[in-house]
């Protein structure tokens, strides 16, 4: 299978950047310059670098990393369209599933990190040697990425956690890899229902290791959450 590369590679020398709280400095205006270099960031250069089907076409490990794992159809693409102030940086498919590689795009000039949109999990329309492969790539992928520094696991509002989201978390929590829960399509439901689920999906939380225990709500359609996501999305790159 073709691997496909953007046309220019950049440097990836990381300009100067705030890493943490300082001390004696107050937690809420750090906060708050923490949204505005993401906004500044995302604002800027966003490129796709290459689609990888195996390990060996992975990029170099010369940028922090941040992937995006979900459910087919959970609104992955809306929500890095969303999260990089694109129309289409990441394409949505009328087919769930359809996504069967790690796709990397650079963000930042230089490039400051990378999002990894991995594929999406409960494809029921898929073979099972094709399901296989995808949990094989998946699986090296967490296991042996040096760079990556977070997975953001998204969940349907409407649905709440599944048993294929439990098993992605399952995998996430022996591969040592730290993730935040995600809830996407935040609009899509009333407040009394997006209450009960957001109080669900936290007590699911506090039972894995691996999970940063602040769930996300975002609406990729409203921009609901988005940027308090990107700030986030930096935030992880920095620890």
């Amino acid at each position: 299978m073709p691997v496909i590369r953007s046309s220019r590679r950049r440097p990836t020398r990381k300009p100067p950047i705030t890493s943490g709280p300082r001390r004696g400095a107050d937690p809420v205006s750090d906060e708050q310059d923490l949204a505005e270099q993401a906004r500044r960031l995302f604002a800027g250069r966003v490129e796709f670098l290459l689609s990888a089907p195996a390990l060996k076409f992975l990029p170099e490990p010369d940028a922090p990393e941040i992937a995006f794992a979900g459910r087919s159809n959970v609104g992955k693409s809306s929500l890095l369209n969303a999260l990089t102030g694109r129309k289409a940086i990441a394409r949505t498919s009328v087919t769930p599933g359809r996504t069967q590689e790690l796709n990397f795009f650079e963000v930042g000039e230089p490039t400051r990190l990378r999002l990894v949109d991995m594929p999406g999990y409960g494809f029921a329309k898929a073979p099972p040697r094709v399901v296989e492969q995808w949990k094989r790539l998946v699986r090296d992928f967490l296991r042996g990425r040096v760079v990556l520094k977070r997975v953001l696991v998204l969940i349907d509002s409407r649905h709440g956690i599944k048993d294929v989201d439990r098993e992605m978390m399952q995998m996430l929590d022996q591969s040592a890899v730290g993730y935040r829960l995600v809830l996407t399509k935040a609009d899509k439901i009333k407040a009394s229902e997006l209450d009960k689920v957001l109080s669900e999906t936290q007590a699911e939380a506090r039972k894995h290791p691996a999970a940063f225990p602040v769930v996300a709500v975002t609406s990729s359609e409203k921009g609901m959450g988005i940027e308090d996501l990107r700030a986030a999305v930096l935030g992880d790159t920095l620890v």
